[in-house]
């Protein structure tokens, strides 16, 4: 019994003495990891699939995505203009206190990210599906909730509850100004990519286009298009490029709109641009999304 005692403290005083950088939750649950790397995604909600283009489920930015240096990546509003301008409005504030992405971590545990529950699924066809990932000490905890806030009136009190959890946590983290108080976050300005990924597909006349000014090819700065295609989704191909190529491209689309046609390999293509975000360095990076 003296022992098993000892043994007994022993592993307290080792739990303890890890909890300052990586906490344990409590009922065996991973807690949120205090010390993450800068660029390390911490959190990351992303609402996808649905009614959508097949080249969207790789190129559209993440709803929120925030990063272990406080960084908080968004996908923000674009401007109603035919045609659009060709890079998406990414955006970024900083988290001021390092202790405050801890805390966001574990909001997300204790709404039940990465648990076993029942979600029910609403009567509703094609309806996107909203992913919540948390990094903990044992990895990526995620949950995914099909058709979340969209006609749950079908669904049992249990299951309803469930997604209201989850909906609270989405709410929370999409508005961190009201969730860790004034002044907790910095302003929003255009996030500075280092990198960036081009879905190509070849150039054809849309009807949208009637009543616009025909556009000169622009020669494509980049690896040959249209690349490489995605593994599971043989339809998308993907180039990109980092460093001063990456910004290169980037410059270039800059100018352009969604509408451009790009010259590559003799022939003309439509781009459509993602920017990479801090986790990201390659097009198979961006085929995490669910």
């Amino acid at each position: 019994m003296t022992h098993l005692r000892a043994l007994a403290a022993t592993l307290v005083l080792l739990v303890a003495g890890c909890a300052e950088s990586a906490p344990v939750g409590d009922g065996g649950s991973p807690g949120a990891a205090v010390n993450y790397p800068a660029d390390q995604l911490v959190l990351r909600v992303d609402v996808s699939g649905g009614l959508v283009p097949v080249a969207m489920t790789v190129t559209e930015v993440p709803t929120l995505s925030i990063y272990g240096d406080g960084r908080v990546v968004t996908n923000g509003p674009m401007i109603e203009i035919f045609p659009g301008p060709a890079l998406p409005n990414v955006q970024v504030q900083e988290i001021l206190a390092p202790s405050d992405v801890t805390k966001l971590a574990r909001m997300a545990l204790d709404a039940g990210v990465g648990r076993q529950a029942d979600f029910g699924m609403p009567n509703v066809a094609d309806a996107p599906t909203t992913h919540v990932m948390v990094r903990t000490v044992a990895g990526e905890q995620a949950t995914d909730v099909p058709a979340l806030g969209i006609g749950e009136d079908s669904l049992n009190n249990s299951q309803r509850a469930a997604r209201q959890r989850i909906q609270r946590l989405v709410e929370a983290l999409t508005d961190l100004s009201s969730t860790l108080g004034k002044g907790a976050v910095s302003e929003s300005r255009a996030f500075p990519a280092k990198g960036v990924a081009a879905v190509a597909v070849q150039w054809a006349e849309m009807g949208g286009d009637q009543g616009i000014q025909p556009q000169s090819p622009v020669a494509w700065p980049g690896p040959a298009l249209p690349g490489e295609a995605f593994t599971d989704r043989p339809s998308v191909h993907c180039v990109s490029a980092t460093g001063e190529e990456g910004k290169q491209i980037l410059a270039a689309a800059g100018k352009a709109n969604s509408r451009t046609p790009w010259a590559s390999a003799g022939s003309s293509w439509q781009v459509t641009f993602r920017p990479f975000l801090p986790d990201e360095s390659t097009c198979a990076d961006l085929a995490h999304r669910p």
